[in-house]
């Protein structure tokens, strides 16, 4: 429990009756909850569905909860795909990136390219079938944040400070199978064939984004980390509404 409440504090801003306090290798432990994670914030998002639908459009309910996401998780991922499209857009050498990416400002590349996520999970989650909105609620932010975790197993920091080195230190194996073991079997319980399609997706997408900023950067960090979690979630939307035909 407090493993979960330390993922549930760092990756959305709901607020906590109380403080929980943690060293600093529980951030890394924390990973093995973070569909736990995903699975709340789908829960929330699934609540808000049922309070949308009966008064708006679909589009539009489809575009308040992507804003509600959003504020949820305080558009931690959303700044770290920003980041990254603005380092790659820099096209320098490594110390050129990582500068880029530490940057607090947002580039035209970075603004961007949040616009066209934006825009791809909203039509992604407008294609989903009513009958199967929920259960994607639920699935796309779980296996977004377990792709993260994948990210992160056995991965190398590209700086020895941040949050990125942090969680990447204190996380081990069996972490990332207590997360592996949450997200199958959450996928075999909401939508077994398509969750099953997804899962395989954003997780050969995160193993593809880790190789190449581990080779050109020499390892990740936290900006590439929720870059890869964003970009997770609108692959596995697209696989969700792209799949209802199975």
């Amino acid at each position: 429990m407090r493993l979960y409440l330390i993922a549930l504090q760092f990756l959305t801003i709901i607020p906590l009756p109380f403080d929980t306090r943690c060293q600093k290798d529980d951030l890394g432990r924390s990973a093995a909850c973070f569909p736990l994670a995903g699975l709340t914030i789908g829960a929330l998002l699934a609540g808000f569905y049922w309070l949308f639908v009966p008064w708006v459009s679909g589009s539009l309910t489809a575009a308040l909860l992507i804003a509600v996401l959003a504020a949820i998780t305080g558009a931690l991922h959303l700044d770290g795909l920003a980041d990254v499209a603005d380092g790659l857009a820099a096209r320098g050498d490594r110390e050129r990136f990582l500068v880029v990416m530490k940057d607090s400002h947002v580039g035209a590349v970075g603004a961007v390219a949040v616009a066209l996520g934006l825009l791809l999970k909203w039509q992604a989650l407008l294609a989903v079938p009513a009958d199967m909105t929920w259960q994607a609620l639920l699935l796309f932010p779980t296996l977004g944040r377990f792709a993260s975790t994948l990210a992160m197993a056995g991965a190398r920091h590209a700086c020895s400070d941040g949050l990125g080195a942090s969680f990447i230190q204190g996380m081990a194996t069996r972490h990332l199978l207590i997360s592996a073991a949450i997200t199958i079997t959450a996928c075999l319980l909401l939508l077994p064939v398509k969750g099953a399609i997804a899962l395989a997706t954003v997780s050969l997408l995160a193993l593809a984004v880790k190789t190449y900023f581990q080779n050109r950067l020499g390892g990740l960090t936290g900006d590439i980390i929720g870059c890869i979690c964003e970009l997770s979630e609108i692959a596995a939307l697209i696989i969700l509404a792209a799949g209802c035909q199975l």
